[in-house]
């Protein structure tokens, strides 16, 4: 019986995928992201074991009522590839509930993502939170290879993908940063929409819950103007920037 380590899950409309969606969360992430509000969910050992079926009651619950919504259920974390066993087991049943389903991933783990959790998956919410190798190790301790692979081959499968970028004054907010990303995207197929995700504090009091310090708490949140501006360095590349 396949299990895994969950933090919680919740009923969410708009920000997880299209319509109102169940939301799995599970525990563990391999990435330290500096503006992450979500610290809660770093380790694996921190979440509690559920099997796949007990999962697939809870979505039972709400089944009806996410057809109706045109919604459907969606995988986030944490980092969801790291438990793609599980992640796989949950969409495979998803998809017998007739549920859509999408994945909610960095992508640095996308080489674990198999062909059958892949076929499972209607859609992927793809963070790329950085072009220049640099600013994308200062920020999530990682390296930006491994996403941009995953990219390419979501690509070559057509699998749709809504991009996710997390803007950060003074961190991923430089022109050649952006313009190396808006490049990239734009040369993938079925990206229907780049979301640029404007950096906020609401995670702060759960590093403070946790006793760790918040690292950006002196970063001040992006104005209108930065965010119209890389939207619109963006949408110059032909994509749909929200």
């Amino acid at each position: 019986m396949t299990t895994g380590s969950v933090h919680s899950w919740d009923i969410a409309t708009a920000v997880d995928g299209p319509g109102t969606r169940f939301v799995l969360f599970l525990s563990g992430c391999p990435l330290r992201c500096l503006y992450c509000h979500n610290p809660d969910t770093w380790h694996m050992r921190d979440g509690h074991r559920m099997t796949a079926d007990e999962v697939t009651a809870e979505m039972e619950h709400y089944r009806r009522f996410i057809e109706v919504a045109g919604g459907g259920m969606t995988i986030s974390g944490g980092e969801p590839l790291l438990q793609p066993g599980f992640t796989s087991a949950v969409f495979r049943s998803a998809k017998e509930l007739g549920l859509h389903t999408a994945l909610d991933t960095s992508g640095f783990l996308g080489a674990r993502a198999s062909d059958a959790l892949l076929a499972d998956t209607d859609l992927v919410l793809l963070d790329i939170k950085s072009w220049d190798p640099a600013t994308y190790r200062r920020v999530t301790r990682g390296e930006v290879t491994p996403t941009l692979e995953f990219a390419r081959r979501l690509s070559d499968l057509g699998k749709p993908m809504w991009v996710r970028f997390v803007l950060v004054p003074g961190y991923t907010d430089a022109l050649d940063n952006v313009e190396g990303i808006a490049r990239f995207v734009s040369g993938l197929d079925a990206v229907e929409r780049v979301e640029v995700l404007p950096f906020h504090k609401l995670g702060a009091p759960k590093y403070a819950a946790l006793g760790l310090p918040f690292p950006l708490a002196d970063v001040p949140t992006p104005d209108q103007d930065l965010v119209d501006r890389v939207r619109e360095q963006f949408a110059s590349h032909g994509l749909a920037a929200l």
